[in-house]
């Protein structure tokens, strides 16, 4: 991870599993077998023997909804393994990550997975990143997750916050998206 300036403060530019990696914007650990890169011309998931999987931001619709632990959690956007995977103790990073996300042209149904950091991933930070990809994406501004100045600026707007609601969430995602606007 690197440190980024917002204002006067130099702080770790992550927000949950996304992170600034080597001057590029990784969902996942990019030191392991499955990550997500948010590149300026599309979404790229990185797997073992294979050059990935490109997803032009242009094909990604209704949003971006993020798990982690299993594909589909019986409750809210954490399975068991998710949680465990940010303890102390023999779990920690392990498990996996995924975001879900509907893809146009042809339409379908599509999972990115990644695998999880040995860091703890706090809850406000998953709910930002969820709310972040799903509010440019249902305005038709899902390119600017692509623009890494622009995800820097709002990453370090967010990433210090500790919101107790669900409104105050979505609210400071909001104001943090028309500030870096």
């Amino acid at each position: 991870m690197t440190a980024h300036s917002f204002g006067d403060k130099w702080m770790v530019a992550a927000l949950g599993p996304l992170e600034l990696s080597h001057g590029r914007w990784v969902v996942g650990d990019p030191g392991k077998d499955h990550w997500v890169e948010f590149r300026r011309d599309g979404l790229c998931q990185h797997r073992p023997a294979s050059e990935g999987r490109l997803i032009p931001w242009t094909r990604i619709m209704l949003g971006m909804n993020l798990t982690m632990g299993s594909k589909y959690p019986g409750r809210g956007s954490n399975g068991f393994g998710g949680l465990l995977g940010g303890l102390p103790g023999p779990w920690r990073g392990r498990g996996s990550g995924y975001l879900h996300m509907t893809l146009r042209h042809p339409y379908e149904n599509w999972t990115a997975r990644f695998d999880r950091h040995p860091r703890h991933y706090p809850s406000a930070h998953l709910v930002f990143l969820q709310l972040l990809t799903t509010q440019v994406i249902d305005v038709g501004q899902a390119h600017l997750l692509g623009d890494p100045d622009w995800l820097g600026r709002v990453v370090a707007r967010l990433a210090p916050q500790r919101p107790r609601t669900w409104r105050a969430m979505r609210d400071a995602v909001s104001e943090a998206v028309v500030a870096e606007a």
